[in-house]
């Protein structure tokens, strides 16, 4: 079986100024331990200074893999994949907003996560550009996600994608022993 191919560009690397292709696709169930391997990445660097180390080192691959696939199966979301030069970089899931009293026209970013030696290389744009698009395809005007407060790489990774924070959405939320304050960021997606 073959597999959509959303985006393909070749990038030159910051580092070591060579060429590269990354490709986003469909995500595929050969591509869900390497979603879960980054998501897990992810989090422990991003959050490292938001919520307790014991936690952070105790997440699970097989956990987050296993949850990746019942999503995967239950259609719940869409789920692409990078790969930059063959190497697995990053994911975006996303699919109709599940905000209570959203409007019918709004999709949501359910995950965007991007392996952390791929931070800063323009991996998180290719994708939400993608997701974006294909949300736009799928009819939602607006795409809305939530940020942990203090995660202030995403914020500003958002922000710059066009989001902002949609006043009086703030919630609190608990995870993994710790309570957070988590906001709602929108941007129009109708252009």
């Amino acid at each position: 079986m073959s597999r959509s191919v959303w985006c393909c560009a070749a990038v030159v690397c910051r580092l070591c100024q060579t060429l590269a292709v990354m490709r986003i696709t469909a995500a595929s169930p050969e591509n869900l331990r390497d979603v879960a391997t980054v998501h897990v990445a992810s989090w422990q660097s991003a959050y490292r200074s938001i919520l307790p180390s014991e936690y952070l080192a105790n997440l699970s691959v097989e956990t987050r893999e296993a949850t990746w696939r019942q999503i995967l199966a239950e259609g719940r979301s869409e789920l692409l994949v990078a790969t930059d030069g063959g190497a697995f970089v990053g994911f975006v899931s996303f699919g109709p907003c599940r905000d209570e009293a959203a409007p019918l026209d709004r999709g949501e970013v359910w995950a965007i996560y991007v392996a952390p030696s791929a931070w800063s290389s323009g991996v998180g744009r290719a994708l939400w550009r993608v997701a974006s698009e294909r949300l736009r395809t799928l009819g939602f005007r607006s795409v809305s996600l939530w940020v942990i407060d203090g995660n202030d790489r995403a914020r500003r990774f958002y922000m710059a994608a066009g989001f902002s924070v949609e006043v009086g959405s703030e919630k609190e939320i608990e995870i993994g022993g710790a309570k957070l304050r988590e906001v709602r960021m929108v941007v129009k997606n109708d252009s």
